[in-house]
């Protein structure tokens, strides 16, 4: 389908129940369809939103074009669990129905106040001569899942601030409310990430000011950022597009990056003593991450496993991407750490042990499974996952423990990705020791953590269901694991 700007912006009603039908159909059967993760039931998913533990379940919310594998229209569309790992699907949340979102209701985030969940997101509203106005817009979820929308915008567009300004990210300290908004600004076109502040979260709100970092250059645009504390240490995680690369080297079409600091000063938006950038995830797809700190005291994250301006095979079925897993966020020896939360031990099913010189691992592993492995130092090889049983096809991930490196290659996988990007993505590793690799597959995703969540490495793969060998290339000294996940 050619997806003029008519009908990517068609309202909703205009689209039959048999239409959205038709496609949710399409979707579900798709052989690259995902099982334990969240993933659109038809066209578009794109943005977490929302994330938050409100009403006893953990919620996250999507951003969704349902009618296609495009940018279009964008609604809210929720999911709820108990466990951060099983999810149901509560539907429309947030519809495109008002003039401040007319064209779009964009990302954003929430907060429990009260008894009540306050969701804080951008609207899009396009003038008749294609103007995009945006607008910072309120809405309050009640316990029995109505949504109120508040009839004014909590803030409008500021002078110092070009059309691109969203993604407000919304927290509470000490009573106060706070926001920080991705923009690029009017006069140089540069990317920002700002501070607001309210004493009441539906306004009226101040500008603080644009946050300090220490780094003069973001590139034209910042996306998606978030201000989070992990296990003290404030957070920075953020999009920035257009980064020159001589400022943090990236191969990603956009990164999505970590910055730490010593402390953080809300009076003057300034994270002081800051680190250096870090690569969130060094794979292929992770982007427009959202994390927010539980009432457990925890930082938990969430990502989009897809990219802006890219496709994607599955595009031909009118679906696309994902939602990664949910992750927590811990801090050790000034590194970021993120790791699987515990109850995705709970989706284990058959299991066999892996100890020794081995090659073959299982040749019917399946393409929805867990391998937990530690490749012992001074070896070179390549363990293949989600493989043909002669190994010329599949999911390739090369490591050397002798001198310490890490290679996801997706290039002998049958419908390679947005080559144009390169087909590996690599990771230093210690020299001459031991890495500990968790993987977790799903029909096309891979997710690898790496020395116990030290690094994780993210990319979607598409290969034939059929293929289902986990083998190394080689005799390897290894131990581990290897689970088949139950069925969702």
């Amino acid at each position: 389908m050619e997806w003029t700007r008519e009908k990517r912006y068609r309202p909703y009603e205009q689209h039959s129940a048999l239409e959205l039908l038709e496609l949710q159909a399409q979707a579900n059967n798709s052989a690259y369809q995902l099982r334990y993760h969240i993933r659109p039931t038809s066209g578009l998913l794109n943005d977490p939103n929302g994330f938050s533990y409100f009403n006893g379940e953990w919620n996250v919310f999507y951003q969704s074009f349902p009618f296609g594998a495009t940018h279009g229209l964008k609604s809210w569309m929720r999911t709820v669990s108990k466990d951060l790992v099983y999810w149901e699907n509560r539907g429309l949340a947030i519809a495109p129905d008002t003039k401040f979102e007319s064209h779009g209701a964009y990302s954003g985030s929430a907060h429990v106040v009260g008894d009540q969940l306050f969701l804080m997101y951008t609207g899009n509203h396009r003038t008749s001569d294609w103007t995009r106005v945006p607008y910072q817009v309120g809405a309050w979820l009640t316990q029995n899942g109505e949504v109120k929308k508040l009839s004014h915008p909590l803030i409008e567009q500021p002078t110092f601030a070009s059309e691109h300004f969203r993604d407000p990210q919304l927290f509470e300290v000490d009573g106060k409310f706070y926001a920080v908004i991705g923009m690029q600004s009017q006069n140089d076109k540069r990317g920002e990430m700002v501070l607001y502040q309210a004493n009441q979260v539906t306004g009226p709100w101040r500008f603080v000011g644009p946050i300090k970092t220490g780094i003069k250059d973001f590139g034209y645009m910042v996306e998606c950022p978030n201000l989070v504390m992990v296990d003290g240490v404030p957070t920075l995680i953020f999009c920035p597009q257009g980064l020159s690369k001589d400022e943090f080297a990236y191969q990603n079409i956009y990164p999505n990056l970590v910055l730490q600091g010593e402390s953080f000063d809300l009076a003057t938006a300034t994270l002081r003593r800051p680190g250096k950038l870090q690569n969130l995830d060094a794979g292929f797809d992770v982007y427009a991450s959202q994390t927010f700190n539980a009432p457990d005291g925890l930082a938990y994250l969430i990502s989009w496993v897809g990219l802006p301006d890219l496709t994607y095979p599955t595009d031909r079925e009118n679906w696309a991407n994902c939602l990664s897993q949910v992750k927590v966020l811990h801090q050790k020896d000034g590194q970021l750490y993120q790791n699987p939360v515990p109850a995705m031990k709970s989706l284990r099913g058959r299991s066999q042990v892996i100890d020794g010189q081995v090659t073959m691992v299982d040749d019917q592993a399946g393409q929805q499974i867990e391998f937990e492995v530690t490749i012992e130092p001074n070896q070179k090889g390549t363990l293949w996952l989600a493989a043909d049983q002669i190994l010329k096809r599949g999911l390739q991930v090369k490591f050397d423990t002798q001198n310490g490196k890490l290679i996801l290659d997706r290039s002998k996988t049958d419908e390679p990705t947005a080559v144009e990007y390169g087909h590996t993505r690599e990771i230093d590793l210690p020299a001459n020791q031991a890495v500990k690799l968790r993987i977790f597959l799903d029909h096309s995703l891979a997710e690898i953590f790496v020395n116990d969540g030290a690094q994780v490495m993210t990319g979607r793969y598409f290969t034939r269901q059929s293929d289902q060998t986990v083998a190394f290339d080689r005799p390897t000294q290894v131990h581990g694991s290897l689970w088949q996940l139950n069925k969702m």
